[in-house]
């Protein structure tokens, strides 16, 4: 819930501490309204992107729940144990949150998402969990210095925001794909691809963080048509293609298809 993580929130227009009721306000007058799915949009004017659409939101929490990335959500969990105040930077659906403070029962979570659809979801995932709306690219809606642990799976990250708001011996855990993930789908539906220097663009746009660990999480999965699609549609490939020519393009494939899933799970300290 909200209450959960007030301590960790601030006024995105002034900065100030932010008081619990029927919405949140600061002491300078500005008043945020909470909506009736539970998050709160902590946005400072409006935002160029609005994130994933509802289509997107709703298959990525088909798969996940599913449960086909499980070996990555116990990777997760693993590399972000630990106390203190866990910020999941674009949440999605908060899966992997909801996992974590699963794991740790004295924690409480943040899933910052832009995407509405998407926090509606997440403002349930978890009762320890608090969704909030905000810019990835912009000021944190997060005091100074008190993150224990950044997570960050599949999404956008700003390392001067990732290093203001975390603790001195804080943790930034981003999980990124390699190459070979999902590469039998990439090259029979014409998917996005990976750069092979993935992991190591990654490291370059966290300046100021130094790697202390990397976990490689590769498994293999078998998929019937649904979950193609639900894959496809839950991921950036879902804006570059049409949905009667992925239909088109999963049904001429044998079924199951036998993926392989490939993610590198990086931890980083401050350098």
């Amino acid at each position: 819930m909200l209450a959960d993580v007030l301590p960790y929130l601030c006024c995105p227009h002034c900065g100030a501490e932010l008081a619990d009721g029927p919405s949140l306000t600061c002491g300078q007058g500005h008043v945020f309204d909470v909506a009736k799915q539970g998050y709160v949009s902590l946005l400072s004017g409006r935002s160029a992107v609005s994130g994933d659409s509802a289509e997107m939101v709703a298959a990525r929490d088909a798969f996940l729940s599913a449960g086909h990335y499980a070996p990555i959500v116990r990777a997760v969990v693993a590399a972000t144990e630990g106390a203190g105040c866990v910020l999941d930077l674009g949440a999605g659906t908060g899966h992997y949150l909801a996992a974590v403070l699963a794991a740790a029962p004295a924690r409480v979570g943040i899933a910052l998402e832009i995407s509405k659809p998407a926090l509606r979801r997440a403002a349930r995932a978890h009762p320890r969990l608090g969704a909030v709306g905000a810019d990835t690219w912009r000021r944190l809606p997060i005091r100074d210095g008190s993150i224990a642990v950044v997570l960050n799976v599949f999404a956008p990250r700003n390392a001067a925001e990732l290093a203001r708001v975390l603790t001195d011996d804080g943790r930034l855990v981003v999980v990124s794909p390699t190459q070979t993930h999902l590469a039998e789908l990439v090259s029979a539906l014409d998917l996005l691809t990976v750069a092979p220097d993935k992991a190591e663009k990654v490291t370059a746009s966290l300046p100021g963080f130094v790697v202390s660990e990397v976990d490689d999480v590769e498994f293999a999965l078998s998929l019937g048509q649904e979950d193609v699609r639900t894959l496809v549609g839950m991921g950036p490939s879902a804006w570059h293609v049409d949905e009667a020519t992925l239909r088109e393009r999963v049904a001429a494939l044998d079924m199951p298809v036998r993926v392989t899933a490939s993610v590198t799970v990086t931890s980083y300290t401050r350098g």
